[in-house]
């Protein structure tokens, strides 16, 4: 007798797509138009950011670094945008270079401040394995960056000579500044962006277009 036999039922699952890291051109073009675009974002809060440093720094030592957050966003935008290993630290570092060559008041630190904070951002990204890019990497991201800052301003500062109640208001504000006007708002310029299109031919904007 001639019995049909039931399908084979299977276990398997769908490989998952693997992680690509490899740059394209545009990745390293875009890349650099965002470098360039937060280095002269850069050059605006090189006065306001640092008027508002010092007024805040005056009233209490240490509190100056709630205005901090803007000079991290570099990190987090390449990051956010581009997906690849190197991204953030590209972009934050070329952001400096912009700043410094144009003129600052911190003159060859900048570069110094540019590889801290964008170290920062590319190891939280990193330690999602690159693969993760919603608003925790992006807060996280922010404030790795301002640890970054933090860090460095101990030798480059002077701050290491400083007293522990400074060092932990500004190790708090530089914190919360990085998360907020680093990491939030820059997975919402992101979103932003997505939304007009300009991202299309990047992951950032495919993810928001999946979601209308």
């Amino acid at each position: 007798m001639h019995t049909e036999q039931a399908p084979e039922i299977t276990d398997t699952v769908a490989p998952r797509r693997l992680f690509d890291a490899k740059w394209r051109v545009v990745d390293i073009v875009v890349a650099a138009v965002i470098g360039v675009a937060t280095g002269l974002l850069f050059l605006f809060w090189n006065n306001v950011g640092y008027a508002w440093f010092s007024a805040a720094d005056a009233v209490t030592p240490g509190l100056g670094g709630i205005a901090v957050g803007i000079w991290l966003i570099g990190g987090v935008l390449g990051g956010l945008i581009i997906r690849k290993p190197g991204a953030a630290l590209f972009v934050e570092l070329l952001a400096a270079i912009v700043s410094a060559l144009v003129g600052n008041q911190w003159g060859i630190e900048t570069l110094y401040s540019g590889l801290a904070q964008g170290l920062g951002a590319e190891l939280v990204f990193a330690l999602f394995l690159y693969r993760r890019f919603g608003i925790v990497p992006a807060v996280l991201a922010g404030a790795a960056a301002g640890l970054g800052a933090w860090t460095l301003e101990l030798f480059t500062s002077g701050n290491l000579q400083k007293s522990p109640e400074f060092l932990g208001l500004y190790l708090g504000t530089i914190l919360i500044s990085g998360a907020v006007l680093a990491g939030l708002l820059g997975w919402l310029i992101v979103r932003a962006l997505a939304a007009t299109g300009a991202l299309n031919r990047f992951a950032a904007g495919q993810d928001v277009a999946q979601r209308v």
